[in-house]
């Protein structure tokens, strides 16, 4: 009788790579361009108090939070990946898997906090 497969996070971890990516590949680039480029050039004039308008919204909150939480995960599953296979330190997986993902955990957390709560 053979032991069954010891599983592993590692799926869940893929999937919050993925959604992450395809969150800062979609929503990242309008928004820089937007609060990076058009609105300090004058190209679009923001209302304060609408924008304010939009951000206090719950559900535009959620989304900036979901988007900051999944960009945290892609970044730190990109990053260990980087540093086990691109500086060949993959016989440190473990360490380097904890403080990549709760380095992102950390951050999803305090980004909560401040989209959620302000």
């Amino acid at each position: 009788m053979k032991a069954a497969p010891r599983r592993t996070p590692e799926p869940y971890f893929w999937l919050l790579f993925s959604a992450g990516g395809m969150a800062a590949a979609l929503v990242l680039p309008i928004l820089l361009l937007l609060f990076g480029v058009l609105v300090p050039l004058g190209v679009v004039d923001l209302d304060a108090a609408h924008l304010t308008a939009v951000v206090r919204n719950p559900l535009t909150r959620i989304v900036l939070a979901g988007v900051c939480v999944l960009a945290l995960f892609h970044a730190a599953h990109r990053f260990r990946f980087t540093v086990e296979h691109g500086l060949q330190l993959g016989r440190f997986d473990r360490a380097i898997a904890v403080c990549c993902y709760g380095a992102a955990a950390l951050g999803s957390l305090a980004a909560l906090w401040i989209v959620l709560t302000t």
